[in-house]
């Protein structure tokens, strides 16, 4: 017989809930909320640069395409066009033997502070000239 003023056991565990333990659970989480928070917050930045380095490559390719028909002004207007509005993109050009290369340049946000800012992701694109 169970004495008086003694908790039931907990299912599967052999032994008695002790007063001490309520709020534990809540406790151990509020401890371990932040380290969550940074995970998730981690993930988020990689998906920025990962969306930085589609851009470039988008951006590249835009730039060579027009620029290998036309002229460098309008290869580097139709980069811009091909990135996504508020997005910071840069050109350079290159080639030569019947070829354009462009290369941009796209600066990755930073969501967190403490991971430094001027981040750049590059990406080229060489296209064939076209006879003009």
């Amino acid at each position: 017989m169970r004495g008086r003023g003694r908790p039931p056991a907990r299912p599967g565990t052999g032994h008695a809930r002790t007063p001490h333990d309520r709020g534990a659970a809540v406790l151990e989480f509020a401890g371990f909320l932040p380290v969550l928070l940074l995970i998730g917050l981690a993930a988020i930045q990689l998906g920025l640069v990962g969306y930085a380095a589609n851009q470039a490559g988008s951006a590249a390719r835009a730039a060579a395409r027009v620029a290998s028909q036309e002229d460098t002004g309008a290869g580097t207007a139709a980069g811009r066009a091909a990135v996504g509005a508020g997005t910071d993109v840069s050109f350079s050009w290159g080639g030569g033997d019947g070829t354009t290369k462009a290369t941009a340049a796209v600066k990755v946000p930073t969501l967190l502070p403490f991971v430094g800012t001027g981040w750049t992701v590059t990406r080229s694109a060489t296209m064939p000239d076209d006879d003009r």
